[in-house]
């Protein structure tokens, strides 16, 4: 990460998975705990982003071609993932996909990618990571968003989704917390990642965000990524059920 950053001496050696990993938010979490001296598996589609960042962390870093919206692979990914690594303590469900929709648009078939992407593929990962986190306790958050907060409609199978995340952070927090797995959200404002800056972030969009942020200035990856690590680390030993928003103010 190009930017200053705390350090987590907990977070040394241990064994991480991110899904969607190799570009944007998740890249920027991938490099963060590369930084803090973690091992991580990234699980993502897009091979070239992925082999890069493998190559340039090959001590590190373990790419592992991985389509989230198949349970059954991303079952398979996790566990070898864990065994690569000997161990597992974070699981962070970040892969998403906002593509732009209208409600007309949708059709059955579009609603049950957008979910299986968005939603389900974040409870099926903790589900095959909970076998391993529960041998030493670990940490699972899930990338929200803020979208189903400040009255998003471009996108509406994608903000239900995000919706759906609280419930299942807090229904796994409950269930899991006596195996000392914490499970919390993190929900990001309108981050400034290449894909939103190339397919999004116009002069309108640039004036919206002006309006709506209490802070000036713009969310960045790296600004999320911060959030994550300290949700992961023994810093936040005690914080668990809990929604972290990460949007200079906008909600």
């Amino acid at each position: 990460m190009a930017e200053a950053q705390a350090s987590y001496p907990s977070l040394k050696g241990r064994g991480v998975v991110v899904t969607g990993g190799a570009s944007g938010i998740g890249r920027a979490v991938v490099e963060g705990f590369v930084e803090q001296g973690a091992l991580v598996a990234v699980l993502d589609t897009d091979a070239e982003s992925g082999k890069a960042l493998e190559e340039c962390h090959s001590d590190a870093i373990r790419f592992i071609p991985t389509d989230v919206s198949d349970t059954e692979k991303l079952g398979t990914a996790i566990d070898e993932a864990a065994k690569s690594f000997g161990r597992l303590d974070v699981l962070v469900a970040n892969a998403a996909n906002d593509s732009r929709h209208t409600v007309e648009e949708l059709t059955p078939e579009l609603w049950d990618q957008v979910m299986a992407v968005n939603l389900k593929h974040q409870f099926f990962a903790a589900k095959a990571a909970l076998p391993h986190l529960e041998k030493n306790g670990g940490s699972v958050i899930c990338m929200g968003s803020i979208s189903w907060l400040n009255n998003t409609t471009g996108m509406p199978a994608y903000t239900v989704a995000k919706a759906g995340i609280h419930g299942l952070v807090r229904t796994l927090a409950v269930l899991w917390g006596k195996k000392k797995i914490r499970v919390n959200a993190v929900l990001p404002g309108w981050t400034m990642t290449e894909r939103q800056q190339t397919l999004w972030v116009d002069a309108e969009a640039e004036q919206l965000m002006d309006e709506a942020q209490a802070l000036p200035g713009r969310v960045m990856p790296h600004d999320i990524a911060n959030a994550v690590l300290f949700l992961s680390s023994d810093e936040a030993a005690m914080i668990t059920k809990q929604a972290i928003v990460v949007d200079a103010g906008w909600i």
